[in-house]
């Protein structure tokens, strides 16, 4: 019995076939990092999620129907995760320095959408750009741009 088999067995459902042995397609690693920042924000707020998918259209070009797929399963994966590195891992094989700086801008963007970045979205990024081995002061530059990008003063 393979093992997809035998945990459909047990749960009476087929988990997504390569979801267990298979890093997710680079589409899916982004959008769960994303959301990462979207949802360390208690008090979520609508500017946030328009973020995140204005980032993922952006950087993918998908249309809004696959956006919307791409958002919820990106959310139900950021739910069962117990860690970044099977997010970050995709990213660091596919994605240029710059890319990966582009990333974390993204996430700062997401952190500001909403007028402020607050201790836990702070975190997240800051924890990604690590494992994401962007050097300080392009963290700290894609930050300041993300926060021009929303109209805040630096202070």
């Amino acid at each position: 019995m393979k093992l997809l088999d035998f945990l459909e067995s047990l749960t009476g459902t087929a988990p997504e076939r390569g979801e267990l042995a298979n890093p997710p397609p680079l589409d899916l690693a982004t959008a769960v990092l994303l959301v990462e920042v979207m949802r360390a924000d208690p008090d979520l707020q609508s500017a946030e999620r328009e973020a995140v998918r204005r980032a993922l259209r952006q950087r993918f070009a998908i249309s809004d129907r696959d956006l919307d797929s791409l958002v919820e399963l990106a959310e139900r994966r950021s739910r069962e995760a117990n860690d970044f590195f099977a997010f970050t891992s995709v990213l660091n094989d596919r994605l240029t320095q710059e890319e990966k700086v582009s990333v974390v801008e993204q996430m700062w963007q997401v952190a500001y959408a909403d007028g402020d970045a607050n201790p836990w979205e702070r975190n997240i990024v800051s924890r990604v750009a690590g494992l994401l081995h962007v050097p300080h002061g392009e963290y700290i530059a894609a930050r300041l741009r993300a926060r021009a990008a929303a109209g805040l003063q630096e202070g």
